[in-house]
Formats: structure tokens, C-alpha cells, sequence
């Protein structure tokens, strides 16, 4: 192998190598990569995994058509819990349905990853978004806060989801 270059990239010129012989070469280090991250536990192989509905209220759930929490393998998804107008009291009524929630399903606050909020009017959840902090602690998640024009019912103001993960 000689190597050529002056001043910019620098070329490889590969001198009486065959392509054949770079594709077996290539195929060859591709392979013992693979063995050694499987060997090393840095990849595993896919599992199958069966998702579980977790209910509190089944009836209501059935009728409206989902499950309030889902859990698939390691991680809880929590559906949205919604609350009515004023916003000043759905903030906090929201989030201790949500504490029962997990604590249904073994977690905390502190094992929730990613909260996504959606509000009819933003600027007024940002005004009692505080009231959402005890509930976390000194542990803060991913969040996302979203306005949007409604949710399922018209007198429904915020609605927040979880996703919390089950520690080892």
C-alpha cells in the first residue's frame, strides 16, 4: 500500500489488491466486529415482548377504547389524564391521579422519564407549572409542553403522559 497526498486529503492508492479480495476482507471484519460486540454484551438479540394493559378503571377504558398504562418489557407507558377548567386546580388533580397511577404499577416520580403536556392554553399552565414540582422532587424528566386547540372532552384544559421506566 503506498500513500499519496500533498497538502489536502490525504488518497490511498491500494497497489495489486483485488476488489474481491477487499469485499472478503471487509465481509471477514464485519463478522469478528459483530462476534466481538455480541461476545462483549454491546448488542443483544431482539426480544419478543408482549405488551401489557394496566387497568384502574377497565370500564371506562373499554368504552372510550384504550388502556390507561401500558407495559412493555422494562418501561411504562402512562396515557393522558386530563383535567378540567380552572387550570389552577387540574394541575394538581392531574398529577396525584398520576402518582396513583404509578404507584399502581410499582414507580414513582422518580423512576418517569418523559412528560408530555398538552394544554388548551399554555400561558396559563406555565403559570401554575409549579405545582407539578413536588410531585418530581429533585429529579426533573424529559418534558415537552404542547398548546393545542382541545382534548377529548371541550371542559378539559391539560392533559399529561408519562413514560417511567422500571429500574433493576
Amino acid at each position: 500500500m503506498a500513500v499519496v497526498g500533498g497538502g489536502g486529503p490525504v488518497n490511498l492508492v491500494l497497489l495489486g489488491v483485488t476488489n474481491k479480495a477487499i469485499g472478503t476482507a471487509m465481509r471477514s471484519a464485519a463478522l469478528l466486529l459483530l462476534f466481538v460486540a455480541l461476545a462483549t454484551g454491546c448488542a443483544t438479540a431482539v426480544s419478543q415482548v408482549t405488551p401489557s394493559c394496566k387497568h384502574q378503571n377497565e370500564a371506562v377504558e373499554r368504552s372510550i377504547g384504550f388502556c390507561e398504562a401500558v407495559r412493555v418489557g422494562d418501561v411504562l407507558y402512562v396515557s393522558g389524564v386530563t383535567g378540567a377548567a380552572p387550570m389552577e386546580s387540574a394541575v394538581p388533580r392531574v398529577y396525584e391521579q398520576l402518582r396513583r397511577i404509578l404507584e399502581a404499577n410499582g414507580l414513582t416520580f422518580a423512576d418517569v422519564v418523559k412528560e408530555t403536556v398538552y394544554a388548551t392554553d399554555l400561558d396559563a399552565f406555565i403559570k401554575v407549572s409549579d405545582a407539578r414540582k413536588p410531585f418530581y422532587g429533585s429529579w426533573l424528566p424529559a418534558a415537552t409542553w404542547v398548546q393545542v386547540q382541545r382534548l377529548y372532552l371541550p371542559s378539559f384544559v391539560v392533559e399529561v403522559e408519562l413514560v417511567a421506566h422500571y429500574r433493576k
